[in-house]
This record gives structure tokens, sequence and C-alpha cells, in this order.
């Protein structure tokens, strides 16, 4: 199904379609203030797994990410933030970054890394935040499989290749290319893993 959602003004009762189809273990692709990507609830499992299958991935090997609403959302679920840590995603969130941090024991453990690490985000788009507002807890972000290759920006190219593997694909405009900036803020100096569409600059 693709379902029309407007990109500045998201009409609650498409939101409320596409929170169902997540309630029901469904997966989205949707739009985000990067690229387009694919989701689903982070509670569960089976629909977790069907996101690796897609992508042909081991769950706990993924680069798996946590979209929140706010950054209270975010420090449910990262463990131990410190007062420098905290002003630092105050400063950069919302906006086009993955930030890696200690999970906390509300991640499911299906999503923990190796290193017991969850990647986290705030993008900054209406869609998103209506999304997870209205879900009440975040909901997973995933690139989508290499295969799509140049037609990541168009979402009804996107549904012509993905129609029979995920429930849902939100048309929220022409999308983006370029992934989000991921850091590594599991150590005490910040490290950039991959340059993405965002900045980060280190302060001293």
């Amino acid at each position: 199904m693709l379902l029309h959602i407007h990109p500045k003004n998201p009409q609650p009762r498409q939101i409320k379609t596409a929170v169902e189809t997540l309630e029901r273990g469904g997966i989205i692709i949707y739009p985000t203030d990067t690229i387009y990507g694919i989701g689903c609830d982070i509670l569960n499992h089976k629909a977790i797994e069907r996101i690796c299958a897609i992508k042909q991935i081991d769950p706990q090997k993924a680069q798996l990410s946590f979209v929140c609403s706010n950054l209270s959302d975010l420090s449910k679920y990262a463990r131990q933030l410190s007062t420098p840590v905290y002003r630092l995603l105050k400063q950069y969130l919302p906006g086009p970054y993955t930030f890696i941090l200690p999970a906390s024991k509300e991640v499911p453990k299906i999503l923990k890394s190796k290193k017991d690490t969850i990647g986290l985000r705030v993008p900054d788009h209406p869609i998103v935040e209506a999304l997870v507002a209205a879900l009440g807890r975040p909901i997973l972000s995933a690139s989508l499989p290499e295969e799509t290759d140049g037609s990541y920006t168009d979402p009804e190219m996107i549904h012509e290749q993905f129609k029979n593997r995920v429930d849902l694909v939100i048309d929220g405009g022409v999308g983006g290319m370029i992934p989000s900036t991921i850091v590594d803020l599991t150590q005490e100096v910040p490290e950039v893993i991959r340059k993405g569409l965002g900045e980060f600059v280190q302060s001293e």
C-alpha cells in the first residue's frame, strides 16, 4: 500500500493508518530528514526479523537504530548520559545524526549490538515526529537494501520495488540521497563513524 502524507502538515487520519500498521506488526518505509528508511515497532520481534531478512543481515550485526521523538525519549534507551553528552545531543538534535550510545535495559536484546550499544536518532521531519508521537515509543530505523540503487528518493519507485515485502510505503515527497552522520559517543572522545548529511564539529 502506498500512503500519501503531507511532508509538512501530516494528516492525523493518515498517521493513524500508518501507526495501526506498526501496531499490527507491519513493516513500513517512511521519509526522514535524510533518506527513506525501513522500520517497524521496536517491540515486535517478528517484524524486526522480517526487516533483517529483507536486508539479509543478522539483527545484532546490523546498523539498526531507534527513531525517538525527543531527547527525554532518547534518554530512556541510553544508559548513563553524562552532562557533556546530553549537552552535545541537545546541540545536534533534532537533526540528520545517529548517535551510538550504551544501551539501557529498555532496549530489546535482539537489537543490542555485541558491544551493548544502540544507535539513536531524533530526525527533524514532521511525518516521523507524528508517527513516533502517535505510537508512543520509538520505531526502528534502517536503511533500505542496497539493491534500491537510484530509486532511494522516489517513493513510487520504492513502492514498486518493495510492495510485496513491506506492508506500507509512505509517500512524503522526494527523499534525500545522503544518510545520517553516525557519531559514536561510547568513548570519551566522540568519533565520527560515517560522514553523512549532518556536519559534526567536536567542540573544545
